[in-house]
């Protein structure tokens, strides 16, 4: 589970206090991972107008940030998406369907950039099968471009409590054009229990908790190593890990501070929730999922662009047996015969929240 500086605050503040001296603030000052973050500015600084189109792509969500693609040019106007399957999320996504929806925003995100570049890219998911690339690109010169541009540099997934305030009616049933849009305060009460309850189950499963444990990377040197994963990072981060207020070893371990705290700001984040997106679909395909992806990032880019925030909250939805009487009240509540529950958001006014890092998209491609 990521850790913000206001956490940090609330983790320090249970144990030493940190002096504010010349040489921690220098300290502090230092520990913005600016390698990780690079591929933000880089993005668009490419002379193939795939490489520039897809350089803003894999700046798009994905699960637990793990950026598992690889990508492949083909010929003069074309490219491969490929799934690196040694970035899976085994315990709590063990049929892939999450890392198909990352996939599927990062190919939207993709084609939006395009637009923005004067081409239109024609995809067709799975050209060679379930076991092959999971979608070709073809690039044209044409088209217009996709408003939700606009979204792409400044979109954001925020793990804050929102403030006080209500999603307006206007803009709720502006963003029903992109997912299922929930604001009645007695619903958004039954989801505000049934995404702590969810997430408590992932976070009291040993092994599902320890699978987000090992993705972290703490402090400046690992997420600059290892910009995907889970940061944790920052001056007041690192400062509490040098005092051994933070460690992987304590957030796994239930009664220690850090795991307890962890507990107490999930649920304060949740109770500050105004509103809730979901999106679900009428089958659960390969191609269902990528769809999915795609809704998801434009919902991102809208909300963005309303100035909202928006949270994916998933966890009653994965497939792992200790989530199974969750997933089926997410679906009983969600869903009609047959459908499958996507994805699932929580929507309201955040602070603002930096980048998070990338690898560069010269390691994502892959060469003869």
């Amino acid at each position: 589970m990521p850790v913000s500086r206001r956490k940090a605050i609330a983790l320090i503040g249970g144990g030493a206090v940190l002096a504010a001296t010349a040489a921690v603030a220098t300290f502090w000052g230092t520990r913005t991972p600016h390698a990780a973050l690079a591929p933000w500015d880089l993005a668009g600084g490419y002379d193939d107008p795939r490489l520039n189109a897809v350089s803003f792509g894999l700046l798009a969500p994905n699960p637990h940030n793990l950026q598992p693609w690889v990508i492949e040019l083909v010929g003069d106007d074309g490219l491969l998406l490929h799934h690196d399957t040694s970035k899976r999320l085994p315990e709590t996504d063990p049929l892939d369907r999450q890392i198909m929806i990352g996939m599927g925003c990062v190919l939207e995100q993709t084609r939006i950039a395009a637009s923005a570049m004067g081409y239109s890219v024609d995809m067709q998911p799975f050209p060679d099968g379930a076991n092959g690339p999971v979608a070709a690109l073809t690039f044209a010169s044409g088209g217009n471009a996709d408003p939700l541009v606009a979204g792409i540099m400044n979109r954001r997934s925020c793990k804050e409590p929102f403030e006080d305030k209500p999603v307006p009616e206007n803009l709720a049933e502006k963003l029903a054009a992109f997912a299922d849009i929930y604001t009645d305060p007695a619903v958004v009460e039954t989801l505000r229990k049934l995404t702590f309850d969810a997430w408590q189950v992932e976070y009291e499963t040993p092994r599902t908790l320890q699978e987000s444990i090992d993705l972290m990377r703490m402090g400046k040197s690992e997420i600059n190593a290892s910009p995907d994963g889970l940061d944790i990072g920052g001056g007041f981060l690192e400062s509490a890990m040098a005092l051994g207020m933070l460690s992987r070893e304590d957030l796994a371990t239930p009664g220690t501070y850090s795991f307890e705290e962890g507990v107490r700001m999930y649920k304060t984040m949740l109770e500050a929730t105004p509103a809730y997106a979901v999106l679900t679909s009428k089958t659960n395909t390969r191609a269902d999922q990528l769809d999915a992806g795609a809704r998801w990032l434009r919902l991102n880019l809208a909300t963005t662009q309303a100035g909202l925030a928006l949270h994916p909250v998933s966890q009653c939805l994965q497939e792992y047996p200790e989530m199974h009487d969750h997933y089926a009240a997410a679906h009983e509540i969600f869903a009609g015969p047959g459908e499958t529950v996507q994805m699932l958001g929580r929507l309201g006014y955040g602070p603002t929240i930096p980048r998070t890092p990338r690898w560069a998209l010269e390691h994502k491609l892959k060469h003869a």
